[in-house]
């Protein structure tokens, strides 16, 4: 008789991830040169009010202090049930990186005109984890020049379909 794989390691789900919030606007006013997933240090009253899918990186970023990457200004809600054991909505969070990649990576944002952004917010086998990434703004002329190509894909898109 065979046994039925149900073992702990194959509930696990490797690699599936929960996106809790997404950045969206990053991408347009930022061109995303480097992309890098670290850890986010957080209480348990912040990971109840992630996993109810409340939280905003609109206004986000990430700062360099003291060889260490803070997350400055991303707003997580009180969790409504944690009563007086609730956080600081806007508190400076720390994020999980290793010294090589705070070297390689989070420095290059000293550099003049290039920012450390956060990209999306997700959980990966239960843990929260943060995209960041490396952006430099963009200039008003680049963003038109965006929304055309965009525009002529959708209308390429649109003018294809009306032929099928």
């Amino acid at each position: 008789m065979a046994k039925s794989s149900t073992k702990k390691q194959d509930k696990k789900d490797d690699g599936i991830e929960r996106v809790v919030s997404d950045n969206r606007e990053a991408r347009f006013q930022y061109e995303i040169i480097k992309e890098l997933e670290c850890g986010i240090e957080l209480v348990g009253s912040e990971v109840k009010s992630l996993r109810s899918g409340t939280v905003s990186l609109k206004e986000a970023y990430a700062r360099l202090r003291k060889d260490e990457v803070f997350l400055v200004n991303c707003e997580i809600p009180l969790y409504i049930e944690a009563n007086r054991f609730n956080h600081k909505t806007r508190r400076d969070r720390k994020l999980l990186l290793h010294r090589r990649e705070i070297e390689k990576f989070a420095k290059k944002a000293l550099e003049k005109g290039i920012t450390l952004v956060p990209l999306k917010l997700y959980f990966r086998n239960g843990r929260a984890k943060l995209l960041l990434g490396l952006g430099r703004g963009l200039k008003i002329h680049d963003k038109r020049q965006k929304m055309k190509e965009r525009d002529m894909k959708m209308d390429a898109r649109r003018a294809f379909l009306a032929r099928r």
